[in-house]
């Protein structure tokens, strides 16, 4: 393609809101800030490229600033996800491309998501704009290579949509039916606060108000936008991403619903168009200050460095966009998996809302039952969630406690968690601490056993490098996962220590080896209960019964 004259020698007059063949911009005599193309040898007319940003909308797009080594393959999947691309011309000499879409509606949703979120092409940022051309006319003899990609992924698209009613493309551009989505985590490995779905989606326009929810054992979220448009791209950016690598997959569609109700602001729901909203029972309260800053900008973190990452390199074209390696949006710690838990859990809310810094890995639980809570019962319930190495109950407020974890994303992984859960029927509440460390008592001062030093405990779940029990950390749910039973304890065995603990067993499961079972109780406080009394229980034969939340159901 290199090397062909700039002259065309055909009789055929072309406007100037037409493009030429590739062979002209290819060409190592084309000059693209000031292309003069002559044809039948007469009519001299300047063809204007897209070095503005003032452009009208257009279905063909001016890509620029592309790598060297880019492929045709990897220009389409910029447009797969919004719609069907219909013609693509590679400008390889000058590292720009122009991609054609089927509608004028698919490239406005693309330059608009590209404005919020800046493409990379083999970790190099992009630049996507209209073009002045209405329509991409090219030479397929000229453009042979890229009509065959082209086709070739045309191909594959249609193969993987579904038949009957509209198009995936088609459908991804029909009006938005409702500002409102709804959200569905599925694979949902660590936690996924409302603060983390609000910084995700506003890269697409302004949340105003988010209500979360647990249906049919899975987290749910409805979310609203300001425009019907902004959900559409969000939806249509997002349905099918990972949140992390490989797991919290987002299923998202439109709600019925057009206006969300929303009566407090706290963690489970909140309206960022009314501050002053109460924060309801169990809940921490929102400082109007923090309140403030929701108002204004919507997101307290900013962008959290990889939210979107680079698309991979190499020839093959991504189904969706290409987030980070592996389908996430990683967030900061996302290489190992309980400072994942914890960024997530933190996000953009919790260490503000509290006003601490965000480094204390001190808790402050309080609304405890003071008649029943012991330093044990909250090692073993706070410890499902990380290391807790001391516990102190308050001396002159019995119903309050400080718990020290092994580090600030423990902390914050069992605050998102146990805030608002009822323990010993009352609904605890947690924070962080102001205080860095839990004192332990003088040396021979009697204390009543209100403090109790649990650093060399051996029941710690998360010293060991690389355990499992980094990848199963769920919220309290109502499904208890039991291991290590010993062999010739049996179901009726399992369903009478667990009505002993207070509850009313629903439901039981083994595992095909018997060492494993899963265990239903008729709520999640008395799963709690459960859990807290026999974790660790000796079932015999030195074998300690191990308890821990699931996720599952049977």
């Amino acid at each position: 393609m290199d090397g062909i004259v700039t002259d065309v020698a055909v009789g055929v007059k072309r406007g100037s809101d037409e493009l030429l063949s590739s062979s002209l911009y290819n060409s190592p005599n084309s000059n693209m800030s000031g292309m003069v193309v002559t044809a039948n040898g007469n009519d001299s007319k300047k063809l204007r490229v897209e070095d503005r940003m003032d452009c009208p909308p257009s279905r063909v797009l001016h890509i620029r600033k592309l790598p060297n080594e880019v492929t045709e393959t990897e220009v389409i999947a910029l447009g797969l996800p919004f719609g069907k691309v219909t013609n693509i011309l590679m400008l390889k000499g000058k590292n720009q491309a122009f991609l054609e879409l089927g509608t004028e509606e698919a490239a406005i949703t693309m330059v608009n998501y590209y404005t919020a979120v800046t493409p990379h092409v083999r970790n190099v940022p992009v630049f996507i704009q209209y073009s002045n051309h209405k329509e991409l006319k090219t030479d397929n003899a000229l453009n042979q290579r890229a009509q065959a990609v082209l086709q070739a992924v045309t191909a594959v698209q249609a193969a993987s949509t579904p038949t009957s009613g509209t198009t995936a493309s088609e459908s991804a551009l029909t009006p938005a039916p409702s500002p409102v989505l709804r959200i569905i985590i599925d694979n949902m490995f660590y936690p996924v606060t409302l603060d983390v779905l609000q910084q995700i989606f506003s890269k697409f326009g302004t949340v105003m108000k988010i209500i979360t929810f647990t249906k049919n054992n899975q987290f749910q979220a409805l979310l609203q936008f300001n425009d019907p448009v902004n959900a559409q791209q969000a939806k249509l950016a997002l349905d099918g991403q990972n949140i992390y690598n490989a797991c919290c997959t987002l299923r998202i569609d439109f709600s019925k619903l057009v206006n969300l109700n929303v009566k407090y602001n706290n963690d489970k729901s909140r309206d960022y168009t009314r501050p002053e909203l109460p924060a309801g029972d169990g809940q921490p309260s929102m400082d109007p200050s923090v309140a403030a800053a929701f108002n204004k900008d919507s997101s307290l973190l900013g962008t959290p460095s990889g939210m979107v990452s680079p698309y991979s390199g190499g020839g093959g074209f991504p189904s969706s966009l290409g987030f980070a390696q592996g389908g996430g949006l990683a967030f900061p710690g996302a290489l190992s998996p309980l400072s994942a838990a914890a960024a997530a859990a933190a996000a953009a809310g919790r260490v503000a809302l509290s006003g601490v810094s965000g480094t204390s890995s001190v808790l402050l639980v309080s609304n405890l039952n003071e008649e029943m809570v012991t330093p044990q019962s909250l090692f073993t319930l706070f410890g499902v969630y990380g290391d807790a190495q001391r516990v102190k109950i308050l001396y002159n407020k019995k119903d309050s406690a400080l718990i020290q974890m092994a580090d600030a994303n423990q902390a914050q992984l069992a605050m998102s968690h146990l805030n608002g859960q009822k323990m010993y029927g009352k609904i605890i509440r947690v924070t962080l601490s102001k205080h860095q460390t839990v004192q332990l008592p003088r040396e021979g001062l009697d204390d009543q056993g209100l403090t109790k030093d649990f650093t060399n405990s051996p029941l710690h779940r998360f010293k060991k490098p690389g355990s499992k029990n980094f990848q199963n950390i769920f919220p309290p749910s109502a499904t208890l996962h039991l291991s290590n039973i010993p062999q010739d304890i049996t179901e009726e065995d399992l369903r009478v220590l667990f009505s002993n603990s207070g509850g009313t067993v629903k439901a039981f499961k083994f595992f095909q080896d018997h060492k494993m079972a899963l265990l239903q109780m008729a709520t999640v406080e008395e799963a709690i209960q459960a859990l807290i009394d026999l974790h660790n229980y000796n079932m015999g034969d030195n074998h300690h019964l191990r308890v821990s939340f699931s996720k599952s159901t049977i």
